[in-house]
């Protein structure tokens, strides 16, 4: 009679969970860049989205703005921006959104980042600007690189300056 066991030796098991251990070692600091990556440029994708509506409202004659006030001359219209998980909401006017020169061709706004935004990530500032001919343009500043800040979390439209 062959009374054989069956299953695995503890040094097998040892070799398993030691190959487990180096794929995650190489994995979650990839997949953490993924992350920041990903949430830059979902930010830069909200704040880019206002162009539209800031062209529209400054081609119209009036002040691009947090909300609208129409006791105002010329009339304040509210740019729409509802805000993001990903922004410090006590920077800037509403929702975190900080406008300069919401009356004038060369306008611009910019969010910084933080609230749920990955650490690596936090306190950089993207800023969407207009010129005075009418192009726009957009960049990240003030990337914290003691928190881990890498120039390739900032995507090809939007570049860390």
């Amino acid at each position: 009679m062959n009374h054989a066991q069956k299953g695995f030796t503890l040094i097998e098991l040892m070799i398993v969970v030691a190959i487990i251990g180096i794929l995650a070692a190489v994995a979650i600091p990839q997949y953490q860049d993924y992350t920041a990556r990903t949430q830059v440029s979902r930010v830069v994708g909200e704040v880019n989205a206002l162009k539209s509506n800031a062209e529209s409202i400054f081609n119209n004659g009036g002040v691009v703005a947090y909300t609208d006030d129409v006791t105002q001359s010329p009339r304040e219209i509210g740019i729409g921006f509802t805000g993001s998980n990903l922004i410090d909401g006590t920077h800037g006017g509403l929702n975190g959104l900080e406008i300069t020169n919401g009356d004038q061709a060369d306008m611009s706004w910019n969010v910084v980042l933080g609230g749920d935004a990955s650490t690596a990530v936090r306190g950089a500032v993207i800023t969407v600007s207009r010129s005075t001919n009418g192009a726009w343009s957009c960049s990240i500043s003030n990337g914290p690189t003691a928190n881990g800040w890498k120039d390739s979390y900032a995507p090809a439209g939007c570049p860390h300056s």
